[in-house]
């Protein structure tokens, strides 16, 4: 008898610590059916000003003003996406973004390379006190300088043109020289020992180690400046007067009149010029999250 009790006593503790198993995961999976359906309801709260503007882009002008709202277009009018083409300077609105977009990520990315490395990996009087300058224009509302920016330019004979939007991204930019600084000081300094004793020169170093080892950093400053540059409204809205001459952020005004907004051809627009950065972040997600990721405050 008293060899079968220490079984039976087993078998009931294993019992009561199923039981004990079960009601401590209850809380667990509760606490995980929270999370998840708050973030499907926070998705779709953020998703339903999207799917408005698509909406919306799909109807006619009257049906726009339809009450009760049209919620779902039937049939959808597709061609309101060809229709703005032929309304204002369309095309010569994208061609300017382009044009402005692509020099300003370009010379950008190469001036702020070349300044963080000066910063990370070389050594002269006052640099530090030097990179803290630069820190501190990052605290100045640009809106401050256009002013004295719209002064100069009309000096020089550049209003009206797309020079005043991308020249100044030759001289780099401040967030652009922070992130990647940070990004070269993380960088093992015996790559650099290592390449010196190859006989490397500080131009071979940079672009043959270090800018290749850096290739997520640079993809964040892209992806920033693309989006801050395509996005760009208040130096265009002041820059450029003709209509051909402007920039698919302001341009798209066009579509808003005194009397009366085209809200279908205003949000087909809109959507154009939303999907460039949809299309970039989708293919370049790992490099933007891995560059944030590593990049440190070093230094």
């Amino acid at each position: 008898m008293n060899a079968e009790r220490p079984t039976s006593l087993s078998l009931e503790d294993t019992r009561r610590a199923q039981g004990r198993s079960v009601w401590q995961g209850m809380p667990r999976a509760l606490e995980k059916l929270l999370v998840y359906t708050g973030l499907v309801v926070g998705s779709l709260i953020f998703a339903f000003p999207f799917f408005w503007m698509i909406r919306t882009s799909l109807l006619t002008l009257a049906q726009v003003y339809q009450e009760p709202p049209i919620w779902v277009p039937n049939p959808p009018h597709w061609e309101n996406y060809v229709e703005i083409w032929s309304q204002g300077p369309f095309r010569h609105w994208i061609t300017n973004s382009a044009t402005v977009t692509l020099l300003s990520v370009f010379w950008g990315t190469i001036s702020s390379t070349l300044a963080a490395y000066g910063f990370a990996r070389t050594t002269f009087p006052g640099r530090d006190k030097l990179f803290l300058m630069v820190l501190a224009t990052l605290m100045m509302p640009f809106h401050v300088l256009l002013i004295p920016q719209f002064a100069m330019f009309n000096e020089i004979g550049w209003l009206d043109t797309l020079y005043p939007l991308w020249v100044p991204s030759i001289f780099g930019s401040a967030f652009s020289i922070f992130i990647l600084r940070q990004y070269f000081l993380g960088l093992p300094a015996e790559l650099d020992d290592a390449a010196v004793i190859d006989g490397a020169n500080k131009w071979d170093i940079l672009w043959r180690i270090t800018v290749p080892l850096s290739k997520p950093a640079l993809g964040t400053v892209a992806v920033f400046s693309f989006i801050g540059n395509w996005n760009e409204f208040i130096r265009p809205l002041v820059f450029l007067r003709t209509p051909e001459m402007l920039t698919l952020a302001v341009g798209i005004q066009w579509f808003t009149g005194r009397y009366e907004t085209y809200f279908n051809w205003l949000m087909c627009s809109s959507l154009i010029a939303l999907a460039p950065i949809i299309i970039l972040f989708f293919f370049v997600q790992k490099q933007f999250v891995q560059g944030i990721a590593l990049t440190g405050i070093k230094g």
